[in-house]
């Protein structure tokens, strides 16, 4: 089940990397998935997909210290921190997320994602 969903979360920083997230996102979530984002606003899938037409592309991520909580057969929270870089040098997010995950039809779903910002290291 871990690598099931941590593949699913890179291909989701792929697409953002890629500028292709809106239709990656319009596709893994549940019709009443949510996001909440690290500036403090919660989009539901249709924000999602039209926040991320606009959204400049990610150059690349890094995902660490990942750990799965078992919610049961079909249903599972993913624990990270995930690092995201658009310019050189230091990540302009760094943030601990989670992805609440619920098998649908034999596929697995977004149903929440959370970001918790991690303050900067000078």
């Amino acid at each position: 089940m871990l690598d099931d969903l941590l593949e699913l979360e890179h291909q989701g920083w792929r697409s953002l990397c890629e500028g292709t997230g809106a239709d990656f996102y319009g596709r893994i979530m549940t019709e009443d998935a949510v996001m909440v984002l690290a500036h403090g606003q919660v989009f539901d899938r249709q924000a999602v997909v039209e926040s991320l037409n606009d959204a400049p592309p990610w150059r690349t991520y890094d995902i660490s210290e990942e750990r799965l909580v078992t919610l049961g057969e079909d249903h599972a929270a993913l624990v990270y921190t995930g690092r995201g870089y658009r310019g050189v040098g230091a990540p302009d997010l760094v943030a601990l997320m989670s992805s609440v995950y619920t098998r649908q039809d034999g596929s697995w779903r977004l149903a929440l994602y959370q970001q918790t910002p991690v303050p900067m290291q000078q």
